[in-house]
């Protein structure tokens, strides 16, 4: 059987996305008949063909590059682990493609995924350890940018987090700030500065993202009080860079005029969003330290009940009310599209850090109201960076979230 007709057969929802008129080849990542081909040719012979293929995400610079990441998985009875490839057209022509874990931006990656280097780099940058193996496990990975995975060796646990080497000293420092907040964060174990890699203890909680969808979640308070002791730390003296809501706006608004250019409808209402949203990110300025990334997914529950923070890469100069917004814009979507019985405690939830938020800083319900349609607007690129096969219609539904927080 030919690898075409093979990958007709794939679990593989094919997408359509409007052409870019510089990457003539962006329809191949999105074309079955391309899309294994290039996995099989990077796979051991005796592999076999997929259960299936799923699309991870989708990264598009219009105009300049698109990647875009596939989760390829076995049948059960052949007990392999699913294998991850990463395809990027570019404006010059070219057409590259990796499997896991190669990635030319994360050159840290590929030895801290194999258990036999990983645990050479944990004896050499975190402790020595008298073990023979260790287990790397893959937690989270967006290809180009960054990744999480877990190293298990004998009976030590360590999160192992691996950004771009030029961005690395920026996160270093963004760890430190995160220790002046009220949040427990994990133990710094070692780091490896030339490879983008750092070692962080494991902490052991539960997910905030769950407690809230199944109505347990602590009372808004508990994250106020420890979001507001990092408001109230100093800038420091290492000239951090501020957040940067523009280029997160624009990028966000230039992606969706692009996959929306074809649809009246949609257009008009992202013209009516803009209209209200434009002023406001033109006139916005960082006022202090703040977290830039803030919501329900980023955070355990201890079972003394303090809340852990597990990402705090984006700390830098913000916005208090950019915080609480970007957690209500999170909250909001979930209501909209979870299941019935979870979306109810989302939008409970939302209701309940709102006027906690309003009543406890005296914030203008519109300024805050602004700050969760930016933030809800951001998030509405989820549609396109994690596509399913209704992508449009789910960015449609997101944007008329933008509008209703709007009011």
């Amino acid at each position: 059987m030919s690898a075409a007709i093979a990958a007709d057969r794939l679990f593989f929802e094919r997408l359509e996305f409007p052409a870019d008129s510089k990457l003539p080849d962006l329809p191949k990542l999105f074309d079955p008949g391309w899309v294994w081909p290039m996995c099989e040719a990077r796979l051991p012979l005796d592999y076999g063909e997929p259960q299936r293929i799923r699309i991870r995400h989708f990264i598009h610079n219009i105009g300049r590059s698109a990647t875009v990441s596939y989760e390829v998985g076995w049948p059960h009875e052949r007990y392999l682990p699913p294998e991850h490839f990463v395809a990027t057209v570019a404006r010059d022509g070219s057409l590259t493609a990796n499997r896991y874990p190669q990635d030319p931006r994360l050159p840290g990656l590929h030895r801290a995924a194999r258990p036999d280097s990983a645990l050479g780099l944990v004896n050499e940058h975190v402790l020595r350890l008298p073990a023979r193996r260790a287990r790397v496990q893959l937690i989270r990975y967006r290809p180009l940018y960054r990744a999480v995975l877990r190293h298990i060796i004998g009976k030590v646990r360590l999160y192992a987090r691996v950004v771009r080497p030029a961005e690395f000293p920026q996160f270093l420092a963004a760890y430190g700030r995160s220790q002046r907040s009220g949040f427990i964060v994990p133990g710094l174990a070692g780091y490896w500065a030339d490879g983008g890699l750092m070692w962080l203890s494991e902490v052991q909680g539960r997910n905030l993202r769950a407690l809230v969808r199944r109505g347990k979640a602590p009372p808004p308070d508990h994250l106020l009080n420890s979001l507001e002791l990092l408001w109230q730390t100093p800038l420091d003296d290492r000239n951090p860079r501020p957040f940067n809501l523009k280029r997160a706006y624009r990028r966000a608004l230039r992606s969706f005029r692009h996959n929306l250019r074809d649809f009246d409808e949609m257009s008009r209402t992202l013209d009516g969003i803009s209209d209200a949203l434009d002023p406001f990110v033109g006139s916005w300025r960082p006022s202090c330290m703040a977290h830039n990334d803030f919501y329900d997914d980023q955070m355990l529950q201890l079972g003394d009940g303090r809340i852990a923070l597990v990402d705090f890469e984006e700390i830098a100069p913000g916005d208090p009310m950019l915080d609480v917004g970007n957690c209500l814009a999170h909250l909001r979507w979930s209501a909209r599209f979870a299941r019935p019985s979870r979306a109810v405690h989302c939008r409970q939830y939302h209701d309940r850090l709102r006027a906690a938020a309003i009543e406890r800083f005296r914030w203008r319900p519109n300024e805050l109201a602004l700050r969760e349609a930016v933030c809800l607007f951001r998030v509405c690129t989820n549609a396109i960076r994690h596509p399913k096969a209704d992508w449009r219609d789910k960015l449609s539904a997101g944007l008329s979230l933008v509008a209703a927080a709007l009011g």
